[in-house]
């Protein structure tokens, strides 16, 4: 009994799982009505791992049901996109600050030529190669810096959070090749503040990245 349910929570997580990946693919649209048995078709999961999934993603601000209507995607707007940066800014304020006490020097480094060398390659002709690269590197940045934080619910807010941020991203700021220059530059501000044990500039430079991502997203 104990396998036969931890295989279902599988399943449930691998639902899960599916659905963010076509969410942030497009094959799942914001505000899209869905349906159950559409889900089984999207996401390739039986039925009953769909239904596990559905409260999960409820509780997670990523669907709601709508009364006549079934399952609703969340929506891209003003309120999701203040509410999801004052929690990104909250939990990366912290960690920035741990990170900048722990991180190991050659890490750090490394990190530092990783971006240098992106934002060499957003001096010239941006390719769809190299932009996807310097994404995956602006993820990846950000994750780690929480990762130190070794604090598993506070993880796990995060990475619910980032797939709201990520679809605010698709829906209106994706990064774009002429944002690249920009994006990195503000990334290095914060890894060379790392590398100093500088926490004041580090949370500073964070904060600053943050709004300007925040302002962009709101449109201002």
């Amino acid at each position: 009994m104990a396998a036969d349910q931890s295989e279902f929570q599988t399943l449930r997580d691998k639902a899960y799982a599916s659905f963010t990946d076509h969410l942030l693919a497009r094959t799942i649209a914001p505000g899209q009505f869905v349906s159950q048995r559409e889900l089984v078709e999207i996401t390739g999961m039986p039925l009953g791992a769909i239904r596990e999934m559905i409260p999960r993603l409820e509780a997670d601000g990523l669907i709601r049901t709508v009364p006549q209507r079934g399952l609703q995607v969340a929506q891209v707007d003003l309120n999701l996109i203040r509410n999801a940066f004052q929690l990104r800014l909250m939990i990366e304020r912290e960690a920035v600050t741990r990170y900048c006490q722990t991180a190991p020097q050659g890490e750090v480094e490394a990190l530092l030529a990783d971006h240098r060398t992106a934002q060499a390659e957003a001096a010239g002709w941006v390719t769809p190669t190299a932009l996807d690269r310097a994404q995956e590197l602006d993820w990846a940045f950000h994750d780690r810096m929480v990762d130190a934080l070794e604090n598993e619910l506070i993880a796990n807010i995060y990475r619910v959070n980032s797939v709201r941020i990520r679809l605010i991203r698709l829906a209106q700021t994706r990064m774009l090749p002429a944002l690249l220059p920009t994006v990195m530059a503000e990334h290095i501000a914060i890894i060379e503040a790392i590398l100093a044990r500088d926490v004041g500039a580090a949370v500073a430079a964070l904060e600053a990245h943050i709004e300007v991502a925040r302002r962009r997203a709101l449109g201002v």
